[in-house]
């Protein structure tokens, strides 16, 4: 299996404007959260990339990505009908390929040598399956993310053969289902913000929006957590346990502590360190 296009959805209500904001890359380049998205796809070998966005948001997109946009195919999603309705969007753009998926509201720092999306698109092509980024989380974190339940992949520490899907589990379901042998207690293995996922999933969508298949949770929308869900019953499916963190830019200081991350995995490292201590120095000395 191998991967030549990504998705990167967009077009939530919340989530539209998150993309066009700037910050400060490891690099120390400004750029914008979309363009360090997209040299993130590049970094995983993919040149092909679909951009699920609201109608009319296309000029903005194409400003901020600078000269990737030559890469960009621009998918609309016309009604915010959810995170699975979304990636559904680019189902023409896909075709009958399997593609990475990333979220347009969160950034990804590696603590490897290879880039997180990288690592993942290696995993998947070298297992031929679907496969999702995953991260222990703890429990007072359950309310932002899917989370999925398995079994560790024998002779492979960082795989998981995954069984259980739950969006956004409350603390007693995650206890009932979504256990991992090995896994400290209170932490849960919960979705990264990136995929790699294969044609069936498109069809799984495509079933469950035409059968108005909305979940447990219809307020949500169709969300991809119910499709993958599905996927494990049909396929193989793994989750990954990334050597990395994901920041997600839509929370509270969300932007603010992804511009921290960065800059202290980045070339200014020292620069940014030596600025904080000055800070805490004068605010210190304004207490006295």
């Amino acid at each position: 299996m191998k991967i030549h296009k990504a998705v990167i959805t967009a077009a939530g209500r919340r989530q539209r404007t998150l993309p066009l904001q700037t910050l400060i890359d490891r690099d120390g380049v400004e750029k914008s959260v979309l363009t360090i998205l997209i040299e993130e796809v590049l970094a995983a070998g993919i040149d092909e990339i679909g951009v699920v966005v609201r109608p009319g948001d296309e000029q903005a997109y194409a400003q901020v990505a600078g000269g990737h946009v030559r890469r960009l195919h621009f998918v609309p999603q016309r009604e915010p009908l959810g995170h699975g309705h979304a990636v559904y969007c680019a189902q023409e753009f896909v075709g009958r390929d399997p593609f990475l998926h990333l979220v347009g509201d969160h950034l990804y720092v590696s603590h490897g040598d290879q880039r997180c999306a990288q690592a993942l698109v290696a995993m998947a092509e070298s297992e031929a399956c679907a496969i999702s980024a995953v991260q222990a989380t703890r429990e007072s974190l359950l309310p932002y993310y899917g989370a999925v339940g398995g079994r560790r992949v024998p002779g492979a520490p960082a795989l998981y053969e995954v069984d259980t899907v739950i969006e956004k589990p409350t603390p007693t379901q995650a206890e009932q289902h979504l256990i991992v042998p090995g896994l400290r207690a209170g932490y849960y293995l919960c979705f990264f913000g990136m995929h790699v996922l294969t044609p069936s999933v498109m069809n799984i969508l495509g079933a469950q929006i035409a059968a108005g298949a909305a979940g447990d949770h219809p307020e949500r929308g169709y969300t991809l957590s119910a499709a993958l869900v599905e996927l494990a019953h049909r396929e193989k499916y793994l989750a990954l346990e990334q050597a990395g963190a994901r920041y997600d830019v839509g929370v509270k200081y969300g932007l603010l502590t992804a511009q921290m991350a960065l800059a202290l995995t980045g070339d200014d490292r020292e620069e940014v360190l030596a600025r904080l201590l000055e800070l805490l120095v004068q605010r210190e000395g304004m207490r006295r």
